[in-house]
């Protein structure tokens, strides 16, 4: 396989390891992207082994190159049991399962995907190119209470309602279709010595809202724990507290709320055990050679 990678994958080695793929293992990777974490994988479990490997955006799957045991999946990992089983995969099978929630590099070099403020372009945000809904439609239907909601749950914005009511305010003067005109409306709203910051945090609300990325989150973590076997291992790489949060809450106690949960003898009822205390952060060195992998969290843990 040798695909040029548009994704630097990170906390590569420590995945490796928390995963242990072993020859003739059977494992899914959720989102391939760039497929720097596929390769690596596959490479380690052939021969013999089967990488189901997930991307909901058309051109990474085009860009894939076929391989000896790979399995790719054009197909959004919310529904990760129903593919893998239509793909031959039982349940209670899989050695272990991965999922590296970033966007790729891809993604935001690209101005015509919309999800970066620093170039102008359209404000897509799919990662799906033939969903429905774009951010610049959702800036155009939402009604002002529930645009607040997205900046204030999704953004964690102080400023959500302004922000909210000035893009309601915008539609009279023909609305907000790019880029441009969405740090416009939002320049005057925030503090310009947190700009950066603060439009991160505007282009992720919009980005979770568009793709259903929480709610897809939480589906793809329940059929994990359905697809691996007992001793079976679940990777998955966070980037912002919100979904960080969920995954820690799951992984721990079984649910997304974080409520231990004991049976009549005292004993926790979770179907997973956290294989690491803390989440696995990348070094020094990783950050330098990688940017975009400094706010990167791996957590792990293991079917019981």
């Amino acid at each position: 396989m040798n695909q040029q990678v548009y994704h630097t994958p990170a906390l590569l080695p420590q995945v490796l390891e928390g995963l242990a793929p072993q020859p003739g293992g059977s494992f899914a990777d959720c989102t391939y992207g760039g497929g720097g974490h596929s390769r690596a994988i596959l490479e380690r479990i052939q021969p013999g082994g089967t990488l189901y490997a997930f991307d909901q955006d058309i051109e990474a799957i085009e860009r894939a190159e076929p391989a000896e045991g790979l399995v790719m999946i054009h197909g959004n990992f919310r529904f990760l049991s129903n593919f893998l089983r239509y793909e031959g995969a039982e349940r209670g099978t899989l050695d272990g399962i991965l999922a590296d929630l970033g966007v790729s590099f891809h993604h935001f070099d690209d101005p015509e995907r919309g999800f970066s403020f620093r170039w102008d372009g359209p404000l897509d945000m799919r990662m799906n190119q033939s969903a429905p809904l774009t951010a610049a439609r959702l800036l155009a239907e939402a009604d002002e209470e529930r645009l607040a909601d997205i900046f204030r749950l999704y953004g964690e914005l102080k400023s959500a309602r302004r922000l909210a009511g000035a893009i309601a305010k915008s539609r009279a003067n023909g609305g907000i279709a790019t880029v441009e005109q969405l740090l416009a409306v939002a320049r005057p709203l925030i503090d310009p010595r947190q700009e950066k910051k603060e439009m991160a945090q505007i282009f992720q609300a919009l980005r979770i809202e568009v793709n259903g990325e929480l709610d897809a989150l939480r589906a793809m973590l329940r059929q994990a724990v359905e697809m691996l076997r007992p001793g079976g291992r679940l990777a998955i790489i966070t980037y912002h507290s919100l979904e960080d949060r969920l995954v820690k809450n799951f992984m721990k106690t079984g649910n997304f709320e974080g409520r231990a949960e004991q049976d009549f003898y005292g004993r926790t009822s979770a179907p997973l055990r956290l294989l690491t205390s803390k989440p696995i952060v990348p070094d020094e060195a990783e950050i330098e050679a990688n940017p975009r992998s400094r706010s990167a969290k791996l957590r792990l843990a293991q079917k019981i």
